[in-house]
């Protein structure tokens, strides 16, 4: 990836933005703390975020679950897309993006439809899926890349058939085509990806992605969808 292309993606990134509306006060203020409290800047861009919002507000999404948290920016655009009655339960391995993350939501007043729970992932979604809870309809993949595979098979289990599974950061700048096992990140996107495809309860594709993220992707896939 040479300067100049990234610099055009992140150019485009920021006219789509301005031009279609897609940012507002309160998402950069969200931003502007989780800088401040010195998060790694790995959120999804704002492009990305609406584009999960649409995703669920078209599949009519009202029971969400969000397998990393950070700063709480990706949840509040899903929380957005929320009808009446709608929940989304979002996990977070650290305390300090915790509490920064609690603390965007009271700003963009999305608390109430928000259950964030702290710990592992694998601890968080073993203890989730033994209170038996009603199936989620979009699941958002965006924790610890090597766990992948395991996110991607719990996440089978607790979702109605026609759900939305996305899995994000795959291609990481083609990262993903490396099949020598030494870059686990890379490692858990091919892996992910090879599950997805060899599972036939789902049917899933891959968006690469460009934009000031730089070069990327996501995983979709339907439940249920292959017959």
């Amino acid at each position: 990836m040479t300067n100049d292309l990234q610099s055009t993606w992140a150019a485009v990134d920021t006219l789509a933005e301005d031009w279609l509306g897609v940012n507002d006060g309160v998402l950069e203020e969200v931003m502007a703390r989780c800088t401040r409290a010195a998060l790694p800047a790995i959120a999804v861009s704002p492009c990305q975020g609406r584009f999960l919002q649409l995703l669920a507000r078209v599949s009519g999404a009202k029971r969400v679950l969000e397998i990393g948290t950070l700063g709480g920016y990706s949840t509040i655009w899903l929380a957005r897309a929320l009808p009446k009655g709608g929940k989304i339960v979002t996990l977070e391995i650290d305390p300090h993006h915790a509490r920064i993350a609690r603390e965007n939501f009271a700003l963009a007043m999305v608390d109430a439809l928000i259950e964030l729970r702290e710990g592992p992932a694998l601890k968080t979604l073993a203890a989730l899926e033994q209170e038996l809870p009603s199936p989620f309809d979009l699941v958002f993949i965006d924790a610890d890349k090597p766990n992948n595979p395991r996110y991607f098979e719990i996440a089978l289990r607790l979702s109605r058939p026609g759900a939305i599974i996305v899995v994000d950061n795959v291609v990481r700048e083609g990262a993903v085509l490396d099949d020598s096992g030494v870059n686990h990140s890379a490692e858990g996107s091919r892996e992910v990806l090879r599950l997805m495809g060899e599972t036939p309860a789902a049917e899933a594709t891959l968006l690469q992605t460009v934009g000031v993220k730089g070069y990327d992707g996501f995983a979709i896939a339907v439940v249920g969808g292959a017959e």
